[in-house]
């Protein structure tokens, strides 16, 4: 278990070197901060005086080399905007988007697994069938299209929903759903397909033989067996809840990494959008790592292979 525990954190240790220096070669060939940052036509000794307060006039390796000491101490500098450490920034909106994606998760993993179960009961079947379309639909609709008809739909037509903001409970329906529509297609059909093959192993026929009612075979006895292919894909899903955060934050003005993201990108803030990649990427490696400890949980043989 150690020497399996041990060849995740290298890998994930790689990883994150990788990230990191991504991070920072993407906003180094962005250009000059002090150009985009900036009034276009400022004199060259703003400029200059610009670029010593920050440290871009230094050569490319000293740049690089300080921005490792900053990760380390988890201090990307001060954000441009409003003189707040970049990394409060991203802390403060980071607790809404973990909220709204677990319940999005949840929500969609037991919807999902639910109908794959359901479907399974019969295969071919009327039931089936009908999840089976409902399911490939609901993950073949982009996110931004399903929000803006949701906005059109349940706040503009038929006014029971409000287009924005996170005002009350209400504000939480639309977004959740948004998020959770495409992972319920993803698992539904995942835990079809396990399910299947569960329901016709040998030991679910012979207790069927024996009496036990189809319920109790399906939730009970042949889910265990079947969880093992739906887990990794769960985890995949809570990954890309993260990219549809960022969906819901731009059409429902939703508080959340995803705004203070796109809000930077706008406003030129490299620190507060460096910071914001980093904990994103160090979020999906934490994500990934406690999903392959509860895989090996679940199959032994994983720690071995």
């Amino acid at each position: 278990m150690w020497a399996f525990l041990r060849k995740r954190l290298l890998y994930s240790a790689l990883a994150l070197i990788g990230l990191t220096f991504a991070v920072f070669i993407l906003a180094f060939l962005s250009g000059s901060p002090a150009r985009l940052y900036l009034p276009e036509g400022a004199p060259q000794s703003t400029i200059d005086l610009f670029n010593r307060q920050h440290g871009y006039d230094l050569p490319f390796y000293q740049q690089f080399f300080n921005f490792i000491l900053s990760v380390l101490r988890l201090d990307f500098g001060p954000s441009l905007v409003d003189g707040r450490p970049a990394g409060t920034v991203i802390m403060d909106a980071f607790p809404d988007t973990i909220v709204i994606s677990v319940i999005a998760l949840f929500i969609s993993t037991v919807i999902g697994v639910t109908l794959g179960c359901i479907a399974a009961m019969k295969p071919f079947g009327a039931a089936d069938k009908a999840i089976t379309i409902v399911t490939l639909g609901a993950g073949s609709f982009p996110d931004f299209w399903l929000a803006l008809m949701g906005v059109l739909f349940f706040s503009v037509q038929l006014r029971i929903l409000p287009t924005s903001g996170q005002s009350g409970l209400s504000s939480w329906v639309l977004p959740v759903a948004i998020l959770a529509i495409a992972p319920i297609g993803s698992l539904a059909q995942v835990a079809r397909g396990a399910m299947v093959d569960s329901l016709s192993a040998g030991y679910i026929q012979s207790a069927r033989a024996r009496g036990y009612s189809k319920w109790r075979l399906t939730f009970r006895h042949a889910l265990k067996n079947a969880a093992l292919p739906i887990i990794p894909v769960a985890g995949n899903q809570a990954a890309k809840l993260f990219n549809g955060t960022v969906i819901v934050s731009i059409i429902f003005a939703w508080p959340g990494i995803g705004a203070v993201m796109v809000a930077s990108v706008g406003n030129r803030d490299f620190s507060v959008l460096q910071a914001g990649v980093f904990l994103v990427g160090v979020s999906i490696l934490l994500l990934n790592l406690v999903l392959d400890l509860t895989y090996s949980f679940v199959d032994p043989r994983i720690r071995v292979s």
